[in-house]
C-alpha cells in the first residue's frame, strides 16, 4: 500500500456510507470501541494477516462511530415529546445565549439560540443543556431593525414564543428542512413577534472562544460595510462580498441563479483558489520586508486560521485552509509533501469532527474536484500533448476538462442542471476573476481601510471589469439551447459513470503508448482451432466511449420508455400545481401555485431581499429533479396569485412549447411580467374555449369544457378570475380526469347544462368512440379497490381548494368520481376544505385525498387501474 492514509480515508468513508444504509443499531459505540481495541491489539501483537483484517476493522470502526454520533443527535425534549403527543404550538420561554450573528431581512430577524432551559406556561422548566434552537423573530416596526442588529453572539437572552418542530418535505424528493436542520444538530424552531418578547443581557468581555467569534463577527460586519463604500453599486458589493469574505446575504439572487446555470458557482464560494491568492499576496508583502523563508512560512501558517474564520469557515474553505497549513508545515520542516496524503488527513480530520460533512455538497465537491485535479490534470495533459502543443493552453484545457468531468455527476445530483457551454464560461472567466478581480478586490479592501479614496478608485476599476463579466454571463445565458436539465441520478448510475471514466482513461493511455495504429481485430493463426480474436486497444476505447455515451443517454431520460401515465398533485401550500406525464413522455403542467402577499402603503421596509417564492424554491427544483426537460403544455386555469405566482420561475427556467389560459388578463404586475417573459421566449399563447379533442399523444387527449364560448380572438381584462377558470377533461390510457381550477357554482351549473344538451362532447373522444371507461382505482396502502364502472370520471380535482363556493351536490352526482383530490394548504386561514364538501364527496363514494393532510398525491395508471401513493400515507 503506497498511500495507507489515502486508503484509510476511503475505508472510513465506506464505513460511513454503510452506516447510513443500515438501520441504526443500539450499542453502535461498542462496535466502534471493540473494533478499535482489536485493531490496536493485532498490531501490538503483530498477528499474521493483520493488514487485510485491519481494512475490515477500519470500516467497522467508522460504521459504529457514525451511528453512535447519529444516535446522540436527538433533542433533549425527546422524553417530554414522547410523553405528550405533540409539543408543536406550545407557548414557551427559552433562556440561553446567541450562538450566531443576528440576520435582519425586512421584517424578520433570524438567529440560532444556544438554549440552556425551556419553560412552559405552567412554569414547568426543562433543561436543554445548550441545545440549538432556530429562532425567527417578526419585527413590528422598522425601528426594531436597529435594535436586533445590536444583539451579539454570546449575549444572554430570555425569549418567549411558539415552539414548533421543523417541517419535513411535503413532496417526493423535495427539500427536507427537518433533515437539513438535524444535520446541523437543530431540532426545534421558535417563532416570536416583536423585540419586547426578548430580554437581552450583553455578555461580559473576557477572553474566550465566544469572544473570539464575536470579534470575528464584528470584523466581517466591518468588512461588509467597507465594501459597500468601496464598490460602486449594490450588485457589485454583493458579488465582491461573496467572493472575498464568503458573505452571501447581499448577493443578487438572479445573478447567483445565472452563475449556477453556467456552472460558475465555485467562483462565488471561498475555496482553494482564494487561499492560493491570499497566500500569494501575503508572501509577496512579507518578501518586501526581507524576511526569511522560515519566518514567512510561520506567519502564513498563523494567518490561515484567521482567514478561514473571516471567510465564514464553510467546508470548502476549511478543506483548503487546512491542506495549505499542513503543506506549509511540511515545507518548513522539510518532510514529505504528498498532496494526496495531505488531502486524506484533512478529510479524515473533518469527518471525525463532524461525520455529517460526508453529506454536505460543499464538502463532496471540494474534495472530489481537488482529488481530480491532483490525480488527473497532469495525466490528462500528457494525453492531450499531441493535439495541444501549447503548454498554457493544454494546462487550461486539462484543468477545465478534469474538473467538469469529475464534478458532473455530483452537480446534477444536487442541482439537476448542466450547461453545455459551462466549459467555455469557466475557461474564459475563471482566469480573469482569479488572476485579476480577486487580487484587485483584496487590494481595494485593504487599501480602503487605510485610505478610502484610493480604495474606491480601485473598486471603480473593478466595477468596470465586473460589468464586462456580467455582460459575458448575460450573453452566455441567452443561449437557452445549451441548458440541459437532468433528473436526479441513482447512486449506481454515478458509480457506473466514474468506472467508465477510469476505463476510458486507461484505454486512451494504452492507445497513446502503442504509438502506431493497429487493426481493430486481429486473428491469431497459431491458435486457429480456438478461433481466437484479440480486440485492439483502440476498439476497446471506442466501445468504452460508446458505453459512456449510452450511459449519458440513459441518465438524461431514464423513463424514456416508461409507458405509464401519471398525474402528480404537488403540495404547494394554498394553491394548485399539477404535473402530468403522458405514456409517451410528454409533460403538462396545470397551474404553478404561488405566494399570496398582502402589502400596505408605507411597509416597504418589510420586503425581504430574497423572499420565499413557490416557483423558484419548490416547483422548479421538483420539475428538474423529475427530469422535465420541457413542458409540452402549460395550462393556467386562471390568474389569481395562488395559481399563477409560481409560473414566473417556470417560464424563466423550463422551456415551454405552448401556453393555454382562460382568454382574459388580470391587471397585476405578476401577470404582466409572466406574459412578457412568455412572449420574449416566443411561446405560443392560446386562449381556451370550446373545441375538438386535442390529441397529446396516441393514448392521451384533452378537451376544454369551460369557458363555454368558442376560442376567443380578443383578450379582455377581468379582475375576478375564479368564475372564469378553465375546466379540462383529460383522457389518458382509458381513464378520465377532470381539472376545475377555482370554478364556482354558477360555472358548474353552466357546464352541466351544456353537457346535458351536448353529451357527445363529453364521450366521443378519438380513443373511446363513445364507450364509457370502466377501470379500477386502488391505493398501495391497503390494496382496496374502488370500481369506476358506471362512473363518468375516475378522478376529480376539487375546485377552489374544497371551498363551499363550488362542488355542489348536482356537480358531484353528475360526475360520480371514484376519487377526489383537494389541493389545499396546511392550517390555512380560509378554513378550506369545507366539511360539507368533503362529506358530499364521501357520501358519493369518492375516496378523498387532501394535500394538507397527505402531502403530495401521486397517481399512476397501470393495467389494474390507477395506483396512488401519498407523501404521508392515507389518513
Amino acid at each position: 500500500m503506497n498511500r495507507p492514509v489515502v486508503l484509510g480515508c476511503c475505508l472510513w468513508i465506506t464505513g460511513y456510507v454503510l452506516a447510513m444504509a443500515v438501520p441504526s443499531q443500539a450499542g453502535s459505540w461498542l462496535i466502534s470501541a471493540g473494533g478499535l481495541a482489536a485493531l490496536i491489539a493485532m498490531h501490538v501483537l503483530r498477528l499474521p494477516g493483520r493488514q487485510p483484517l485491519s481494512l475490515v476493522l477500519l470500516v467497522g470502526i467508522a460504521f459504529g462511530y457514525y451511528q453512535w454520533n447519529d444516535q446522540r443527535n436527538v433533542s433533549a425534549l425527546l422524553p417530554l415529546a414522547q410523553q405528550q403527543a405533540n409539543l408543536d404550538g406550545s407557548e414557551v420561554t427559552l433562556h440561553g445565549r446567541f450562538a450566531s450573528p443576528v440576520s435582519v431581512d425586512g421584517d424578520r430577524a433570524s438567529f440560532t439560540l444556544e438554549a440552556a432551559s425551556l419553560r412552559f406556561q405552567d412554569d414547568a422548566a426543562f433543561p436543554l443543556g445548550g441545545e440549538s434552537v432556530q429562532v425567527t423573530l417578526r419585527l413590528a416596526e422598522q425601528a426594531q431593525q436597529s435594535v436586533v442588529a445590536g444583539w451579539r453572539r454570546g449575549d444572554a437572552v430570555t425569549l418567549g414564543g411558539v415552539l414548533r418542530s421543523p417541517a419535513s418535505a411535503r413532496n417526493f424528493g423535495g427539500f427536507d428542512y427537518r433533515r437539513y436542520l438535524r444535520l446541523h444538530h437543530t431540532h426545534w424552531l421558535l417563532t416570536a413577534s416583536g423585540v419586547d418578547q426578548a430580554q437581552v443581557q450583553p455578555a461580559a468581555a473576557r477572553i474566550s472562544a465566544v469572544q473570539l467569534l464575536r470579534w470575528n463577527d464584528a470584523l466581517r460586519a466591518a468588512l461588509s460595510a467597507r465594501m459597500d463604500r468601496i464598490f460602486p453599486a449594490a450588485e457589485q458589493a454583493g458579488f465582491m462580498k461573496s467572493m472575498l469574505i464568503g458573505y452571501t446575504d447581499d448577493l443578487d439572487p438572479d445573478r447567483f441563479q445565472q452563475f449556477s446555470e453556467l456552472g460558475l458557482t465555485h467562483i462565488l464560494a471561498i475555496s482553494g483558489l482564494n487561499v492560493a491568492v491570499f497566500l500569494g499576496a501575503v508572501i509577496w508583502v512579507l518578501r518586501r520586508f526581507k524576511l526569511t523563508k522560515e519566518t514567512i512560512l510561520l506567519v502564513c501558517i498563523w494567518l490561515l486560521p484567521c482567514y478561514i474564520l473571516v471567510t465564514g469557515a464553510s467546508p470548502s474553505i476549511v478543506r483548503a485552509g487546512l491542506m495549505s497549513m499542513i503543506a506549509l508545515i511540511a515545507v518548513r520542516k522539510g518532510v514529505m509533501k504528498d498532496v494526496l496524503h495531505i488531502m486524506a488527513i484533512v478529510a479524515g480530520a473533518m469527518l471525525l469532527w463532524n461525520p455529517y460533512y460526508v453529506l454536505d455538497v460543499s464538502f463532496q465537491l471540494s474534495f472530489l474536484v481537488t482529488l481530480g485535479l491532483i490525480v488527473g490534470v497532469q495525466r490528462t495533459g500528457k494525453l492531450l500533448e499531441p493535439w495541444i502543443p501549447h503548454t498554457m493552453l493544454r494546462n487550461t484545457t486539462s484543468i477545465t476538462l478534469v474538473s467538469q468531468l469529475i464534478s458532473f455527476p455530483v452537480s446534477i445530483y444536487y442541482f439537476n442542471q448542466f450547461s453545455l457551454i459551462s466549459w467555455a464560461a469557466n475557461a474564459v472567466l475563471v482566469p480573469i476573476i482569479s488572476m485579476v478581480v480577486f487580487p484587485a478586490g483584496l487590494a481595494a479592501l485593504l487599501i480602503g481601510f487605510l485610505y478610502m479614496p484610493a480604495g474606491k478608485a480601485i473598486g471603480t476599476g473593478i466595477g468596470w471589469l465586473n460589468q464586462g463579466i456580467f455582460r459575458v454571463t448575460d450573453w452566455l445565458q441567452s443561449f437557452q439551447a445549451y441548458k440541459t436539465i437532468w433528473p436526479t441520478p441513482s447512486l449506481s448510475w454515478m458509480a457506473a459513470y466514474y468506472l467508465c471514466m477510469l476505463a476510458i482513461y486507461a484505454l486512451w493511455r494504452s492507445v497513446a503508448a502503442a504509438g502506431e495504429p493497429k487493426p481493430l481485430l486481429t486473428y491469431d493463426k497459431r491458435r486457429w482451432k480456438r478461433h481466437s480474436f484479440r480486440v485492439s486497444p483502440i476498439t476497446a476505447l471506442l466501445l468504452s466511449l460508446s458505453t459512456f455515451a449510452l450511459l449519458l443517454w440513459i441518465g438524461y431520460s431514464p423513463d424514456r420508455f416508461h409507458r405509464k401515465g401519471s398525474v402528480q398533485f404537488l403540495d404547494v401550500g394554498q394553491g394548485d400545481a399539477i404535473l402530468i406525464r403522458t405514456p409517451y413522455n410528454k409533460h403538462l403542467l396545470i397551474d404553478g401555485g404561488g405566494t399570496v402577499t398582502f402589502g400596505k402603503p408605507g411597509e416597504a421596509w418589510k420586503l425581504r431581499k430574497d423572499p420565499y417564492e413557490v416557483g423558484a424554491k419548490l416547483l422548479v427544483p421538483l420539475l428538474k429533479k423529475r427530469g422535465v426537460h420541457q413542458l409540452d403544455l402549460l395550462l393556467l386555469t386562471h390568474e389569481d396569485a395562488d395559481h399563477s405566482g409560481g409560473l414566473q420561475a417556470v417560464a424563466e427556467q423550463i422551456p415551454i412549447k405552448q401556453f393555454l389560459f382562460n382568454g382574459t388578463l388580470k391587471s397585476s404586475p405578476g401577470i404582466a411580467k409572466l406574459f412578457g417573459t412568455l412572449l420574449a421566449a416566443h411561446v405560443p399563447l392560446m386562449p381556451a374555449g370550446l373545441g375538438d379533442w386535442l390529441v397529446i399523444d396516441p393514448q392521451t387527449q384533452m378537451k376544454i369544457l369551460y369557458p363555454l364560448q368558442t376560442i376567443p380572438t380578443d383578450v379582455s381584462f377581468a379582475s375576478e378570475q375564479n368564475a372564469l377558470s378553465v375546466v379540462l377533461l383529460l383522457e389518458m390510457q382509458g381513464t378520465r380526469w377532470l381539472f376545475t381550477g377555482d370554478m364556482e357554482k354558477a360555472s358548474e351549473a353552466e357546464v352541466l347544462s351544456y353537457l346535458r344538451e351536448h353529451p357527445a362532447d363529453m364521450w366521443d373522444s378519438p380513443a373511446t368512440e363513445g364507450a364509457e371507461p370502466a377501470n379500477a382505482f386502488r391505493t398501495d396502502d391497503d390494496g382496496s379497490t374502488i370500481t369506476t364502472t358506471g362512473r363518468k370520471i375516475d378522478v376529480l380535482k376539487v375546485a377552489h381548494h374544497g371551498s363551499k363556493t363550488s362542488t355542489t351536490p348536482e356537480w358531484v352526482a353528475f360526475w360520480q368520481p371514484a376519487a377526489a383530490v383537494i389541493s389545499v394548504g396546511e392550517k390555512n386561514v380560509y378554513g378550506h376544505p369545507s366539511p360539507d364538501v368533503v362529506g358530499r364527496l364521501e357520501d358519493e363514494g369518492a375516496q378523498v385525498f387532501r394535500t394538507d393532510q397527505m402531502g403530495e398525491v401521486q397517481m399512476e395508471i397501470d393495467m389494474q387501474g390507477i395506483k396512488s401513493r401519498t407523501k404521508f400515507g392515507v389518513k
